[in-house]
């Protein structure tokens, strides 16, 4: 078999081409697709191991029981007679069921459902005064894992749900594994991790019925965060756009906490972790949102892994905001330790440390996306963490749940898991330990194996906590008077979004609210919202049909927003948008090629739809079909552009759900008699015709740099 990898036709299955009929001459298993990585070849105590790519994986032409011996028949059950039971002897299929019966770990509590990519992150040497970790060096290059994520979901829950994302990378580097654990809104539910399990058990379904399934739109969920105060500023990141991203490649990811930052002098700093996406940061639409659970729950996964394949590597910047390390722990007002406020970018900008670039899809999801295992106590020398009373409960429950979900407590010697810097750690059996251990005295002191292990010290790279100072105080169950400003960063966030974005906020609540059969809950969260702001809250209200309250709390009238905030008004690159062309057999293909080659030398992937399957044209006039009628829904695209203009409803659909989405469309002579059948006019915001395919393109590429024609709403 030879690899036919199509550019413009994402999402190829294997690495070589089937044949039709079943393959009956024995070859061995085929290599990975060329977008496709596994985790270092290292051993389970760390080290660097010489062998042939793929060494890991199954191998052999012939199949075999799990201890290699050859077998003939995996499609019959030994029986006494043709007709006769099953006997308990045959250990092919004992062996075969039981492994299948076991197949299944227990899913994440949270973040159950999640995609991953291998990448690598180049230091820029800007953070060399404030923190001595090595990865964060000039040029230095670190491999990485990344799992993006839903919160509330199970496993086989749709991806486009509104809903809090997980950004968590796990950094390989020199002097141990680093995580940070994030998500992609910077602030969270609640500010002690004691809370954890209220705020999770009142999102999730319910437990008489187990609906609904991902979502937040329910009573027990506004029920919760009605009632706890401190939820309402990741309650209003949650119902803005920020809940349905685009892409996870246009997605910002987030620290969360603070953490303490040591440089090589011993001086600290207090900061918080930022990823900018490169190609900034936009969402879904609602409409689109729900298209997308019914025509593809697996969109944003499905996104990612194309995107890699076609070469257009997802990138993002990682940045500090850069504070003092103050006794206080507060900064302009804001208390450090509390993980339900930002800094905003205006008092503390970020400042860029490295670029992380994700370019190589995993090579087998349950191994490495699954069993992924990210703790936030995964710490190098120069990152230290901060009393934040949620970081502090995540300390434990991260190592807790992965000694649960992995069976014991040897979870770092799965290959993903494995650091990639010298480990002798004394740890020894256990559940799953593949390390075979030399030595005679996991013990310190010895002397039986020369004193080996010995201690490091902080010239040699030991990991030592910065030794901060302890008030003297008194055991207790309450937070500082800081935590208790509930609304002012939630109104700060609302204050700074564009027109556009206030609306979809307001029609989120309403929804969400609206899905609510509680009248009290409803009533309840409507004065949380006159809370923040009273025009926010009159809107919700209005669709509810019920009466908007007055405040409760003073509110500042002259708040200063923080542009930063908002996802619309800036130009963004155009990598990897998805260009659909529509075209058929009556079409001039050299047009459509050359507006295949055009979109595919710009760094975006064109998808050719047409009616059927298989080719348009024939001989060397050729153009492969990406989507036809029938596999096609406006959610895929960016843009369309219509080179000719069949009169399929289904077209029909395409075009007017693009337009109300606030695409681009591109228009060519014979596509223009699609716009009046769906009741768009040529000069519509956003609509661009041209006799050119090649002046289509540059046209529209301006428009692509928005991510969308926000005219058409406001």
């Amino acid at each position: 078999m030879s690899h036919k990898k199509n550019p413009t036709i994402p999402g190829t299955p294997g690495s070589g081409t089937p044949t039709v009929a079943e393959p009956t001459e024995p070859t061995g298993p085929l290599p990975p697709n060329d977008d496709q990585a596994a985790p270092e070849l290292r051993s389970a105590t760390g080290q660097e191991v010489d062998g042939p790519e793929g060494v890991r994986a199954q191998h052999g032409a012939y199949l075999t029981t799990a201890q290699g011996a050859r077998l003939y028949d995996t499609d019959h059950s030994l029986k006494a007679g043709e007709r006769g039971p099953t006997l308990l002897q045959d250990h092919h299929l004992r062996e075969k069921i039981t492994h299948f019966d076991h197949e299944r770990i227990p899913e994440r509590v949270v973040h159950a459902r999640g995609a991953g990519a291998h990448g690598i992150f180049r230091g820029y040497g800007t953070a060399d005064k404030i923190c001595k970790s090595a990865f964060l060096g000039t040029d230095v290059e670190t491999a990485v894992f990344v799992r993006f994520s839903q919160v509330v979901g199970s496993r086989g829950s749709a991806e486009t749900v509104r809903d809090t994302r997980g950004f968590a990378t796990k950094f390989y580097t020199s002097e141990g594994t680093f995580d940070l654990v994030g998500n992609n809104i910077p602030v969270f539910f609640i500010q002690d991790g004691i809370k954890f399990p209220d705020l999770i058990h009142a999102v999730k379904p319910r437990p008489d019925r187990e609906i609904p399934q991902a979502q937040s739109a329910h009573d027990t969920f506004w029920d919760f965060v009605s009632l706890h105060a401190e939820a309402t500023a990741h309650t209003i990141w949650h119902i803005s756009d920020r809940g349905i991203p685009r892409s996870y490649r246009m997605m910002e990811g987030f620290g969360i906490h603070t953490f303490r930052l040591v440089g090589a002098d011993g001086d600290t700093s207090l900061v918080k972790f930022h990823w900018k996406p490169r190609l900034g940061v936009h969402s879904l639409l609602w409409e689109e949102a729900q298209l997308a659970n019914g025509f593809d729950p697996d969109f944003l996964r499905r996104d990612l892994a194309d995107a890699i394949e076609a070469g257009a590597y997802p990138e993002w910047e990682l940045g500090v905001q850069v504070l003092p390390d103050s006794p206080e722990q507060m900064f302009e007002g804001i208390d450090l330790l509390d993980p339900t406020k930002i800094v905003p970018e205006e008092l503390a900008p970020v400042q860029p440390i490295g670029l992380m670039t994700l370019n190589a899809n995993p090579t087998n999801y349950f191994a490495e996306t699954e069993q992924v295992a990210f703790h936030p106590g995964h710490l190098v020398p120069g990152i230290d963490v901060t009393d934040d009373p949620l970081l502090q409960a995540r300390l434990f429950s991260y190592l807790d749940t992965q000694i649960s979900r992995l069976g014991g407590p040897n979870f770092a010697q799965v290959p993903i898991n494995r650091p990639h810097a010298a480990l002798n750690d004394m740890f020894r059996d256990g559940m799953h330990q593949s390390g075979v251990h030399t030595g005679v005295s996991p013990y310190q002191p010895n002397s039986l194996d020369g004193g080996c292990p010995f201690m490091a010290a902080a010239e040699t790279g030991a990991y030592i906590e910065v030794p901060t100072e302890l008030p003297a105080s008194a055991k207790t169950r309450n937070a500082a008077a800081t935590f208790d400003d509930h609304f002012s960063q939630a109104r700060l966030f609302y204050l700074s979004l564009s027109p556009v974005e206030r609306s979809h906020v307001a029609d989120a609540y309403t929804f969400e609210l609206g899905k609510c059969y509680e009248q009290a809950i409803k009533e309840r969260t409507l004065q949380v919202l006159a809370n923040i702001d009273s025009d926010l809250c009159a809107k919700v209200a209005e669709g509810l049909g019920l009466a908007a309250p007055e405040r409760t709390v003073e509110i500042d009238e002259d708040q200063t927003p923080s542009p930063a905030l908002a996802q619309v008004g800036a130009q963004w690159p155009v990598d990897g948008r998805q260009i659909g062309i529509l075209a058929d057999d009556a079409d001039d293909l050299a047009e459509v090629s050359e507006l295949v080659t055009k979109i595919d030398g710009a760094g975006m992937v064109p998808l050719v739809i047409a009616p059927h399957g298989g080719q348009l044209g024939s001989g060397k006039a050729v153009v492969p079909i990406s989507r036809t009628f029938a596999t096609m829904r406006s959610i895929e695209y960016d843009a369309i552009i219509l080179a000719s203009a069949p009169t399929d409803q289904t077209v029909q659909t395409l075009l007017a759900e693009t337009y109300r989405h606030c695409k681009a469309i591109g228009v060519l002579p014979r596509g223009a008699a699609l716009l009046p059948n769906a009741g768009i006019a040529a000069d519509a915001p956003g609509v661009v015709t041209s006799q050119q395919a090649t002046d289509l393109l540059e046209a529209m590429t301006p428009l692509l740099e928005s991510h969308r024609v926000w005219a058409r709403q406001v």
